[in-house]
């Protein structure tokens, strides 16, 4: 065990609890060096403070830029007690011991977060912060280190238990939490920096991750698998940052599904609901209300809805709650969820409800990551928004003002489709989706079987949309499809056999345009 605490350096831009934890120190007969609008709050609470300026017998130079990289300050720091020529080099040199550091940095992300200007996130770069936070990490042995002000409760704690000092299990778990922090830094600022540079490039030659786990899981998608969630930090609204109104602990493959569920739903301006099942959308609809486009949903695939993931656009109602009777789902996913909806869902203990309050950004640029072995495989969001100026008609009957827009709305859900991805839709819902097949013609097929048995005939399927996410090689997928009463068909374009496809298309009076734009999913 180390001897008592007797001398700690504060110096927070987070001033939460840190009056009170001072308070603890000088209680407890510790000196309490500190500076800049640190000082000032700790004397304004009526606390005895010695400014680092007088340890260091030098003034902060440089708007403060240069106040605690002195070798009284870090010399103080990183001494180690049980090393007779560091105590000798204290003693000749006049060095203070400092046996706890609470630190935490400057606001850099938040700056950036908050719209700063180059000037002022370069301003919140901290310089100091970061390496006395290294200093008294890795002289944790003699030095606590404290960078996170829900950590103070358990250092009094701790302090308590042991008349003074701090143990050496909680100052090694310190000391992960502080270069962890500093890696996170670090990270944040090179991301930063790198984004203002025009390098030409597409994606940056240094790739820098770093994540904070939320969540401990209890396993990953098979019981043998270990797994946990972790938060990039970015604050984007979905199913890392939801709050989890009710409901059991969730699971990988809850969270996987969620993720493509919300994805999905987010790209619709009008009331849409999303069903997923294991990372494919089993139905999909944009609606009057939730209750409508639910409905609409619901009947693409009802047997495959069950035990699936529900995601919608807009606040989850009393009615929709009513409406939902007995479907086992295994989460909603929704911006709101009113007092109603609540009540009524609170009867399905099981069942999980997640609130994320805004919708995310469909221009949202991030990164999506792959591991894969030896390294990653990184490529940025699918965020094309189709409109009608990006299509171009390839036969000669052009597609009705209807058409069109189910068009669109069946290429859009297309995108979130697992490859090879073909998606039957009527009236702005889906009624048949092949997804995931090797062939393009099985999936066209099962996506004809799914609209026979949602639309029950092969009439009430007339006047349905036909998308697919990669261009059509054959004719076949087409000449399927017009088996099953499809009128309009979009797609990518490209093939070498285009000419042969819209020949199909012709034959069968159906309207074809190609978007030039493929949307495979793996």
């Amino acid at each position: 065990m180390v001897s008592k605490v007797r001398t700690a350096l504060i110096s927070v831009s987070d001033k939460t609890g840190i009056v009170e934890f001072a308070q603890y120190l000088a209680k407890n007969n510790v000196e309490i060096i500190s500076t800049g609008g640190t000082s000032k709050a700790l004397r304004d609470a009526g606390l005895r403070i010695r400014d680092v300026s007088e340890l260091t017998n030098f003034p902060e130079i440089m708007d403060g830029r240069v106040k605690t990289l002195h070798p009284k300050v870090h010399g103080g720091i990183l001494a180690r007690r049980d090393s007779q020529s560091h105590l000798d080099a204290m003693k000749k040199h006049s060095i203070e011991p400092i046996d706890m550091v609470v630190i935490n940095l400057y606001p850099f992300e938040q700056t950036v977060a908050g719209g700063g200007n180059f000037t002022d996130c370069i301003e919140n770069i901290d310089i100091g912060g970061p390496s006395m936070v290294r200093s008294a990490a890795k002289n944790h042995n003699d030095v606590t280190i404290i960078c996170n002000p829900t950590r103070y409760d358990d250092v009094v704690a701790d302090m308590n238990a042991n008349q003074g000092s701090t143990s050496l299990e909680l100052r090694k778990n310190l000391a992960l939490e502080a270069f962890s922090l500093t890696a996170k830094y670090d990270t944040a600022i090179s991301n930063w920096f790198a984004g203002q540079l025009d390098a030409g490039e597409d994606m940056p030659d240094k790739l820098h991750v770093t994540g904070q786990k939320t969540l401990s899981l209890r396993y990953g998608e098979n019981p043998h698998q270990k797994a946990a969630l972790y938060s990039d930090n970015s604050g984007e609204s979905g199913v890392v940052n939801a709050t989890q109104l009710q409901g059991k602990e969730l699971s990988y493959n809850n969270i996987a599904d969620t993720d493509a569920a919300f994805d999905l739903v987010s790209e619709f301006d009008e009331p849409a609901v999303a069903i997923i099942k294991h990372a494919n959308p089993c139905g999909t609809a944009i609606g009057s209300d939730v209750v409508d486009a639910y409905r609409r949903a619901l009947a693409c695939d009802p047997v495959s809805a069950y035990g699936g993931i529900l995601a919608f656009n807009r606040t989850f109602t009393g009615d929709m709650a009513e409406e939902l009777g007995k479907l086992f789902a295994e989460v909603i996913i929704a911006p709101e969820f009113d007092d109603q909806a609540k009540d009524i869902l609170s009867r399905k203990k099981n069942l999980r409800l997640l609130e994320t309050v805004t919708m995310p950004e469909r221009s949202n640029n991030r990164l999506l990551i792959k591991s894969v072995s030896g390294g990653l495989l990184v490529q940025n969001r699918d965020n094309i928004v189709l409109n009608r100026d990006d299509l171009h008609i390839a036969t000669k009957r052009k597609p009705s003002k209807k058409e069109l827009e189910d068009m669109i709305f069946a290429f859009t859900v297309c995108k979130h489709v697992k490859s090879n991805a073909i998606v039957y839709a009527k009236d702005k819902a889906t009624i048949g989706i092949g997804a995931g097949q090797m062939s393009r013609v099985d999936s066209s097929r099962i996506g004809a079987w799914k609209a026979a048995e949602t639309c029950t005939s092969v009439e009430n399927a007339t006047g349905s949309v036909f998308a697919s996410d990669a261009f059509l090689p054959f004719a076949d997928g087409l000449e399927n499809a017009a088996e099953h009463g499809v009128t309009a068909v979009i797609q990518p374009g490209g093939s070498i056999r285009d000419e042969e496809v819209i020949e199909a298309a012709n034959k069968h009076d159906i309207a074809m345009v190609f978007t030039g734009i493929r949307h495979f999913r793996h």
